[in-house]
């Protein structure tokens, strides 16, 4: 097999994605909005069939297209999270699409090309390689954010979105042309190989590492550059809303891990102090900002980012154990939070989706299932054993107590009680306050069938982890060797 052919095969998944999504344009320019449900189950299926593409490749770290994209287990193992987080919440904003007049054929094409370029930022081995999937996945998410047009809530999120999103991207485009300057390559091996040894690092290429620090750091919502997260999560359609809280998230942290570790591997002690001050800061704000929140969708924006502090707290370790404990946290972050805005979607009273957390006022006498669910994700959230959220927070706390961050894994694990409180808050609402009226019946067949899987991943993840605690492993050690 020629090299150029080599090359192809590797890039399999990400090829199959932008002829299947362009396709998918030719099909509903030709369908019209008539066709917007099939637009969405092709996409689901267009998605699986990358999923099964995935699982064909190499385990091994393999270089392509001249080093700039790399096939590796930690980006199969990443990439599955992405496939699987696109195709839950398309299937989940079926019925939405339908009552809110959303049923447009272009929203599913454009979740197709945005987890694209999410899979080319998780393969990314060179700076140019990382910024052209960040942009088209970014503008695909800008389109997405406001796509409820007759809505002014939903195109001021898009607006906000494409703003400061604009303006991160600037902000790593210049620090991605400070490291060059200061270190003639762009390519991830040369600069992991420039940094060996004992090697005076120029100032200026720590101040280009910073700015592409800060513009990584916007894309996973992390504190100070976190301000757009909770306006395009209340404003943007709840299907959106959940797309946004899930596989770009993902995506992102995935290629702040690289990044960190890879190129710029040996400059830990450079780039440490930064990440223990922004997962510090995300935890802290996270947990305290959400205490007052009414809108169960802004209160999801602030448990996003206390989240990311969390996972942020594995980075910080710079351990093999810190990046298995990052995967294996978000592959449980992507079952709660798909679980919990399947929740949010059943939220309708009179064909209208209510969104206050008042609503949900004696849940559990009107919804019993749907409460005791609910409940589940709100106590994983919160890290309450047995169930899932708890050993996500326990694989990532343990290596930075290894790594001698005693005080950094304090800090998260007094940020975790306080959000608790707005978690139990919750459930205190649904079991304990007078009903309020029931939500419109029946919930669909889609959200039943998301609610029943995750609740089930989230509630006896203990009885069987080895499966998802091996992937993280070997993606860590892919990462990591």
């Amino acid at each position: 097999m020629s090299a150029f052919a080599n090359d192809l095969s590797l890039a399999a998944p990400e090829i199959w994605l932008a002829l299947a999504g362009m396709a998918m344009l030719m099909y509903a320019a030709f369908r019209g909005d008539r066709g917007w449900r099939e637009s969405v189950w092709l996409a689901v299926g267009v998605l699986a069939v990358a999923l099964v593409i995935l699982a064909d490749r190499p385990m091994m770290t393999v270089a392509a297209f001249d080093g700039l994209f790399v096939s590796d287990g930690f980006a199969m193992f990443m990439k599955q999270l992405v496939l699987i987080g696109g195709m839950a919440t398309l299937v989940a904003g079926l019925g939405y699409m339908k009552r809110e007049g959303m049923g447009r054929p272009e929203y599913a094409v454009l979740i197709v090309f945005a987890t694209l370029g999410m899979m080319m930022m998780i393969s990314a081995n060179d700076l140019i390689a990382l910024y052209v999937g960040l942009e088209l996945q970014s503008l695909s998410l800008y389109v997405v954010a406001s796509f409820q047009r007759d809505s002014l809530r939903s195109t001021e999120a898009g607006l906000k979105y494409f703003v400061l999103a604009a303006l991160s991207s600037g902000m790593l485009l210049y620090g991605a042309s400070l490291v060059y300057g200061f270190s003639g390559t762009t390519g991830f091996t040369a600069l992991a190989t420039l940094f060996e040894g004992d090697v005076a690092v120029p100032f200026g290429l720590v101040i280009g590492l910073v700015f592409v620090m800060a513009g990584l750091a916007f894309k996973v919502s992390a504190v100070p550059f976190h301000m757009w997260t909770p306006d395009v999560y209340e404003g943007a359609p709840t299907p959106v809303t959940a797309f946004f809280s899930v596989a770009p998230k993902i995506a992102a942290m995935a290629l702040f891990l690289r990044v960190m570790l890879q190129p710029f591997g040996e400059l830990v002690g450079d780039w440490q102090q930064i990440v223990i001050f922004i997962a510090i800061a995300s935890m802290l704000l996270g947990a305290f900002a959400a205490i007052g929140q009414n809108n169960i969708k802004r209160l999801m924006a602030y448990s996003s980012i206390s989240h990311v502090g969390y996972a942020l707290v594995g980075l910080a370790a710079g351990t093999a154990d810190g990046v298995r404990g990052v995967a294996l946290y978000m592959a449980i972050y992507l079952a709660m939070n798909v679980g919990t805005f399947a929740c949010i979607l059943a939220m309708r009273r009179d064909g209208r989706m209510v969104e206050t957390i008042t609503d949900l006022a004696g849940l559990s006498r009107t919804r019993p299932l749907l409460a005791l669910v609910l409940g589940a994700f709100m106590f994983s959230m919160a890290g309450i054993p047995p169930l899932a959220g708890f050993f996500g927070k326990l694989y990532v706390f343990l290596p930075a107590i290894e790594a001698g961050l005693v005080w950094l894994t304090v800090i998260g694990v007094l940020s975790s009680c306080v959000a608790a409180y707005y978690y139990l808050r919750i459930v205190k609402i649904m079991y304990f306050d007078e009903p309020a009226a029931a939500f419109d019946r029946p919930m669909g067949a889609e959200l039943s069938g998301l609610l029943l899987l995750t609740g089930l991943f989230v509630g006896f993840f203990f009885l069987l982890p080895e499966p998802l605690l091996a992937g993280a492993e070997q993606a860590a050690a892919a990462l990591m060797p």
